[in-house]
């Protein structure tokens, strides 16, 4: 069987409209597929699943996958740490192109590599790209770093909780667009077919890679632009031009938006550009002192603890999923929401024939348990309070049901139905915990004479409208 993993997301169209013209016959290759997992109606020897792009370079170096698609910035986030990876790359595809800029805010002192390499202070560098951005900070020998990966939208972080981003871009104009200015371009890179190295030595893969090479030549370099990079005026204030009592907030990007706005709403506090159509990261704050930025809520819990933030909204599952990582770490939850009830669940695939977690155990036997989840140490944290015994857990990025059975034995995962469960072939065995919205806090800024009193009127404001 000839196993082919295909990416969702930015490459999807391009991918499908060259797998076409290939004539692999891969039908169930769509946006927005119900179903991961499909084979070929052309040839019966052939299998194809579709996962999020960041997983794919994963999935073939352990052997999982003979072939896939993936952007070469995917591909060497994973050899920058694993250079020795089992992934031959074959042939650039000539679409999704793109280039990782390290970038930082337009008005940076640290306006080029030499200024950021003589830097003798401490550098934050964010990123989707830890694995990139840590080779980037090594190769220029910078005497005091850290590196915080994040889920994305890294251009939020410049200048206050950030000093270096590392983000994808078509070109540098698209970063002037955030306020923030390229000091170097970390990489060009466009869609690769790729190959597990075992597989390409061992099975006939020549026909499927042959119809792929006859078809690419559509693909037509993009011209270059012209870009000429002007300082933006009325650059928005970053946390580093306020007070030092200035209460920083974390608010939620993507479909909480909504949600969140409802209840600041409620509670009688204005906000302005929220949710921004033009993505702006940073919305104006009706409270005095309070200052807002945009960000992933998987972020927060990592950010509160580190201090660029006081207070956050997130979820319940992702502060615990930081919580069993860092046990003492210093951020606490202050109010439930009361919105966003998901549950995280064990889920199995319908033809694996168990119903609750021990019959599972007994089911693996004396064999390695897969489990894939975003939430990496919750599932940690799960296999060994129930003494799963030798078990190995799968980080995922997304389409999670896609790994299971194949690839993984068991998922945790959340749930709000069960629709989405049920409509892969896959079941419930167990349910772990129950997840709302909530506030979280840095313990330390809670009790600070400077913040506690604006901390307490938002929480306050809040809780009436809960009540109401």
């Amino acid at each position: 069987m000839l196993r082919v993993a295909l990416p969702k997301g930015r490459l999807l169209g391009d991918t499908k409209a060259l797998l076409e013209k290939s004539q692999w016959g891969l039908d169930g290759y769509v946006d927005k597929a119900k179903i991961y997992c499909f084979k070929s109606v052309s040839n019966p020897e052939m299998s194809a699943k579709i996962f999020h792009e960041k997983d794919i370079p994963i999935q073939l170096a352990i052997g999982n996958y003979d072939l896939g698609v993936c952007g070469a910035d995917w591909l060497t986030e994973l050899t920058s740490r694993y250079p020795s990876s089992n992934i031959v790359k074959l042939k650039n595809l000539g679409y999704g192109h793109g280039s990782l800029y390290a970038a930082t805010a337009v008005n940076s002192p640290y306006d080029s590599l030499a200024a950021l390499s003589a830097c003798n202070t401490h550098i934050r560098i964010a990123s989707e790209y830890p694995n990139i951005a840590e080779a980037f900070a090594m190769q220029l020998r910078l005497k005091n770093f850290s590196i915080f990966p994040l889920w994305g939208s890294a251009e939020a972080y410049p200048p206050d909780t950030a000093e270096v981003v590392i983000l994808p871009r078509k070109s540098e104009a698209d970063l002037a667009k955030k306020n923030l200015r390229s000091i170097a371009k970390v990489l060009d890179f466009k869609a690769y077919l790729i190959a597990n190295s075992q597989s390409f030595e061992e099975k006939d893969l020549s026909r499927a890679i042959s119809s792929v090479m006859a078809n690419i030549s559509q693909y037509l370099e993009p011209k270059a632009e012209d870009i000429k990079i002007e300082p933006l005026n009325g650059c928005q204030p970053s946390f580093l031009d306020m007070p030092d009592d200035t209460v920083r907030l974390a608010l939620p990007d993507g479909h909480q938006q909504p949600h969140v706005r409802k209840i600041l709403d409620a509670a009688g506090i204005d906000i302005e550009d929220y949710p921004s159509a033009t993505g702006n990261h940073r919305p104006t704050f009706g409270i005095n002192g309070i200052a807002v930025k945009v960000i992933r809520p998987q972020d927060m819990p990592i950010q509160v603890a580190n201090g660029n933030f006081d207070l956050a909204i997130t979820g319940r599952d992702w502060l615990t999923d930081h919580l069993y990582q860092f046990p003492t770490s210093p951020v606490k939850e202050l109010l439930d929401l009361k919105y966003g009830w998901v549950k995280l669940v064990a889920v199995v695939h319908n033809d694996v024939p168990v119903s609750n977690l021990d019959e599972l155990k007994d089911y693996c036997g004396s064999r390695e348990m897969r489990i894939a989840s975003e939430y990496t140490n919750i599932s940690d944290f799960y296999a060994r309070s129930n003494h799963l015994g030798h078990y190995r857990i799968v980080p995922t990025w997304g389409a999670t049901e896609a790994f299971l059975p194949e690839d993984a034995d068991m998922l945790v995962e959340n749930t709000e139905t069960g629709g989405t469960i049920a409509r892969h072939n896959l079941k419930i065995i167990d349910t772990l915990f129950e997840s709302t919205a909530c506030v979280i806090a840095n313990y330390q800024s809670v009790v600070s004479a400077a913040k506690s009193e604006r901390i307490n009127t938002v929480i306050s404001m809040l809780k009436k409208a809960l009540e109401a």
